[in-house]
Formats: C-alpha cells, sequence, structure tokens
C-alpha cells in the first residue's frame, strides 16, 4: 500500500510546493485547512482545487480562542499564538491522520524562513508539543532534519525530499516553475491575529463581554468598532453587505439592539447589549454621524476602537 499522508494547507506557495515533493516521493497526499474567523481559507480551497488535491477543512476556532486566552508559549509581535497554533493544528491533523489510517501529517515550514517561529528551536517545540514526533514530516527542509518514521521505512523517498533554509525565495520559485504552479499569493502571514486594528477589537471583546459567544467573536470581522461611556459595543457596518449581516445576526442576540437612519442612506449599527439609555442615544448619533451629510465624526471618533 502507498504511503498516505496529510499536509498542511495554507495556500501559499511552500504548502502548494510540500504536496509536490511529497508526491515526487512516492506519497499519496490530501490537504487539511483550518477554519477560524481569524485566518481566510479562501486561498487554501482554491489551492487545493489546482493542485486536485482533496481538502479536509477542521473547525479550529475553540482551539484557537483557547489559544490566545491563554498562549503556553506567549504571542508573536501582536496577538498571534504561532508556535501554540502550529503545534495544535499539527496534532489536530494527527487525529485526523489515526482515523483514515494514514501513515504522516506534513508542513511547508522552512527551516529558518521566519525568525520567531521557523528556527530549529521552535520547530522543535512545535513537534514536541503537537505529539506527532517521528510521524511529522517538513518536506521543505527535512535533508537539514532527523529521518522521520515514512523515510526510515522507506515509504517516503528521502532523496526526492529538500534541504531548503533562510529567508530567501528562489529556490521555491523555481520549483514552482518546474511543478507548473502559477498561482500563488505573495508572502505574508495571512493571519488577523498578527494585524494591529482587529487586535484592538479582539483585545476590547476579551476586556468586555469575553470569547465564550461565538456570534461575538465571528463579528469581529465586521465594521467599525466603539465602546461606549455606559459600557455598550457598538459595531457600525461600513457597507450595505455588513448592514444586512447586522440586521440578520438580531435574532441570535436576544439582548441586541439595532439602529439605523430610515431618513436618508447610511449605516446600521448593531448593539449586542444596550448598557444604558445615554449610550442608545450616543448610537443614534453615530449612525447619523456616518450617514451620508453626516457631520461631527471626529468627536465621536474618541469612542472609536477601529
Amino acid at each position: 500500500m502507498a504511503c498516505r499522508g496529510l499536509s498542511l494547507m495554507s495556500g501559499g506557495l511552500d504548502s502548494q510546493l510540500a504536496i509536490r515533493v511529497l508526491q515526487r516521493a512516492g506519497a499519496e497526499v490530501e490537504a487539511v485547512c483550518f477554519s477560524t474567523p481569524f485566518f481566510d481559507i479562501s486561498a487554501a480551497k482554491k489551492a487545493a482545487d489546482a493542485l486536485g488535491v482533496k481538502l479536509h477543512i477542521v473547525d479550529f476556532t475553540d482551539d484557537e480562542i483557547s489559544l490566545i486566552e491563554n498562549p503556553a508559549h506567549g504571542f508573536g509581535g501582536a496577538m498571534n499564538p504561532c508556535i501554540d497554533c502550529h503545534a495544535l493544528m499539527i496534532r489536530r491533523a494527527g487525529e485526523l491522520m489515526t482515523e483514515l489510517g494514514y501513515d504522516f501529517v506534513a508542513t511547508g515550514e522552512v527551516q529558518g524562513q521566519r525568525p520567531m517561529s521557523q528556527n530549529k528551536q521552535s520547530m522543535g517545540i512545535v513537534e514536541k508539543c503537537s505529539t506527532m514526533k517521528g510521524r511529522l514530516v517538513r518536506p521543505m527542509s527535512a535533508k537539514l532534519l532527523e529521518p522521520t518514521i515514512p523515510e526510515l521505512e522507506g515509504k517516503l523517498d528521502r532523496e526526492q525530499l529538500l534541504d531548503i533554509s533562510g529567508r530567501g525565495r528562489e529556490r521555491q520559485i523555481a520549483l514552482a516553475a518546474e511543478f507548473g504552479i502559477v498561482d500563488y499569493p505573495s508572502p505574508a502571514g495571512g493571519c488577523k491575529l498578527t494585524e494591529d486594528g482587529f487586535c484592538r477589537k479582539l483585545k476590547d471583546l476579551m476586556d468586555h463581554e469575553g470569547l465564550h459567544d461565538r456570534t461575538l467573536v465571528d463579528l469581529l470581522t465586521v465594521g467599525r468598532r466603539f465602546r461606549l461611556p455606559g459600557g455598550s459595543s457598538v459595531i457600525l457596518g461600513r457597507d450595505r453587505i455588513e448592514n444586512e449581516r447586522l440586521s440578520s445576526l438580531v435574532a441570535r442576540l436576544p439582548s441586541s439592539v439595532l439602529v439605523k437612519n430610515d431618513s436618508v442612506p447610511g449605516p446600521t449599527a448593531l448593539v449586542p447589549e444596550l448598557k444604558s439609555q445615554d449610550d442608545l442615544e450616543l448610537t443614534r448619533q453615530i449612525v447619523c454621524a456616518w450617514s451620508r451629510g453626516g457631520m461631527g465624526r471626529e468627536m465621536l471618533k474618541t469612542f472609536q476602537i477601529c
């Protein structure tokens, strides 16, 4: 029976190359990505389709929230628990690997490419915390690392794996041309937990309502945010699609209030839990200020989070 594995898929170039390198080394490979409000999986879907591999989508929101609330290895530059997040993703992929009876989990990591999360020490911590020692294959840098069980058993041809290291991208770009991979995003974090504006909204939600309500967590990607003097949170739609989404969620938030200006085009405001009548009046002022022809936004920005 052929060697079979699951490879983590972000949609970036390295994750796509990892699959092609593993296939060249004799493996049957399927992809796995993790769905949360904190990162977009559309690139992973697109890449898996282009590569012609099956994509498993795993809901990772509760896992990510637990890491944000208690990151064992701390945060990166913002509120990104990269080391713990990556280790837990690999562990979840390992659980799926066991369920399917597959042989390994792979990633597109390149040793030394990211100074904090992909140095030798961090990669070792990830492997240990993921509980996948011996079954975690990193095909892009495999020849710089200890052989894994599939390699030692002869199921994966180690000679076909790579020895890439460092932050340069020349070898990856050349490999992309060799494998016919032409559509890939420029290298970037891709995670909202690295974005200052998003993290301000996340920190405000943590400090007030908490992260236990999935609806409120999902709404972190929607609208402008305000925290009013009475303690109410205001989510202000930025366009028609966001206005409609906010309106549709009132039924899922029993204590919520919806405020909009029917006389002129403008935003819809959702207040998940109204704390005072003064906050309601201020919400009306915010809606009017951001409506067509509205004025006085500078004063109201005192309460704006992002």
